[in-house]
């Protein structure tokens, strides 16, 4: 039987490597150059469109321990990258050109893939991987949303920082409800001063446009909050920073304004600065964002932004391993399901060419315990909240608090990073995972 894998991006090609070096015949479909999309420029598999980095191989950053379970697994995107890749410090970076000529060099010339370039405007009938990323066509879009239900998928994408929860000031911040309801809020409280301090930081704050092709319309309930901060000094104060309903614990009385924290996971590790998407650039960000009483020192999992995008809601219509309910053999991977970042959309279709493999041999499929970084990521893409879902990338807030704490933050991080590497090395031995070497080494 022949597997199809719609997509010849990072995480399409992933999967099908996965799936031939399984023993499958591969039929990997990708629509450029018959159709191109508004940023990619060539017909190559593995085309980067934004940056040439891949971020940090370090092991005791999230995104390193994330390689360093790709690369358990055999990535052939990390492969490319060692090929390609030009001095950048501690981050793996790539000559993009070079990279793209490896990855497409890697999965054309396996003799169990074959390249058909077409583009699909149905989803397939067999067993297949569905790879096609933010800029899924309209007319396999459409087909989606006939299987999901119009809820399932997005096209437009406001994100809200997000926060780590011990990095906050527990003698600023307070948790409580408006008028007295349940506290599943923490708030950090302005005064007058600090309020107005913040609202002219962020009228000067310097905006990213963006690609041409990213340009979105705003939402008038989606607005940026440097938009809103331009349209009059008390526009956050009765919109998205109002204090309404809320005493400050410290002073007996009603805050200025205040800026809430939700809840993003169960844990409560990672805390969603309510109503604060944003186009700022990432250093302003953090400068404006840590004026914030309770912020000055915060460590953002996230950062802010609005863009173009086509995401599933995962949590709402997909299984855990991301395939429809009443398709076990179709599974979605990539920048589709919810996922941000090169290395975490190429690690979703690894997972998936290796589910998918399962499944055809009558095998359960299987994600690794939230203790790994992909396993962290595959958990907050089934239990985030349906109503309230936005895509992710790879963060320590997503895998599971350490037994013990540890304040100091570096000894914290490697902590986690021998953790998850320890389970991710049991989790793939225990289901004949494990094909390469680096997995045991630093």
């Amino acid at each position: 039987m022949t597997v199809t894998v719609v997509g010849g991006g990072l995480a399409g090609c992933e999967a099908a490597v996965q799936l031939a070096r399984r023993g499958h015949r591969v039929r990997l479909v990708e629509m450029r150059p018959v159709r191109m999309t508004e940023a990619h420029r060539t017909d190559r598999l593995g085309e980067l469109v934004c940056t040439n980095s891949f971020k940090s191989e370090d092991p005791a950053n999230a995104h390193g321990t994330l390689k360093r379970e790709m690369r358990a697994l055999g990535s052939v995107l990390l492969a490319a990258a060692d090929e390609a890749r030009v001095p950048a410090g501690s981050a793996l970076a790539v000559d993009r050109e070079l990279f793209a000529e490896a990855m497409s060099r890697a999965v054309e010339a396996h003799p169990a893939i074959e390249v058909v370039r077409e583009e699909v405007t149905e989803l397939p009938e067999g067993p297949a991987v569905v790879a096609t990323g933010p800029l899924t066509s309209d007319a396999l879009a459409a087909s989606i949303r006939a299987l999901l239900g119009d809820d399932g998928l997005a096209f437009f994408d406001a994100i809200a920082p997000i926060v780590h929860r011990e990095s906050l000031d527990e003698s600023v911040i307070f948790a409580q409800g408006r008028f007295g309801e349940d506290a599943d809020y923490l708030n950090c409280p302005m005064n007058r001063q600090e309020y107005e301090a913040f609202v002219e930081a962020l009228r000067a704050g310097e905006a990213h446009e963006g690609h041409d092709w990213d340009a979105v319309p705003y939402f008038e309930g989606c607005l940026p909050i440097e938009v809103m901060a331009q349209r009059g000094p008390d526009t956050l104060r009765f919109g998205p920073m109002k204090p309404i309903g809320l005493v400050d614990p410290r002073t007996g009385a009603r805050p200025w304004a205040v800026v809430q924290l939700r809840r993003e996971d169960r844990a409560g590790q990672m805390w969603n600065m309510v109503g604060f998407q944003t186009r700022l650039k990432i250093g302003e960000q953090r400068r404006i964002f840590t004026m914030i009483p309770g912020l000055e020192h915060a460590e953002f999992l996230r950062w802010g932004s609005i863009h173009r995008n086509s995401y599933l809601n995962f949590p709402a219509r997909l299984t855990a391993y991301g395939a429809h309910p009443d398709r076990p053999d179709l599974i979605f991977a990539g920048q589709i399901t919810g996922v941000e970042g090169y290395t975490e959309s190429a690690a979703s279709g690894i997972l998936a060419g290796i589910n998918l493999s399962r499944i055809l041999a009558g095998e359960e499929p299987v994600v690794p315990p939230p203790t790994t970084m992909l396993g962290g990521l595959y958990r907050y893409l089934r239990e985030a909240d349906p109503g309230a879902f936005q895509p992710m990338n790879s963060n320590w807030g997503l895998v599971d608090p350490l037994p013990t704490r540890i304040r100091d933050k570096k000894a914290k991080r490697a902590a986690l990073a021998e953790r998850a590497r320890n389970d991710f090395e049991a989790w793939t031995r225990a289901h004949g995972l494990l094909t390469a070497v680096e997995a045991a080494s630093p």
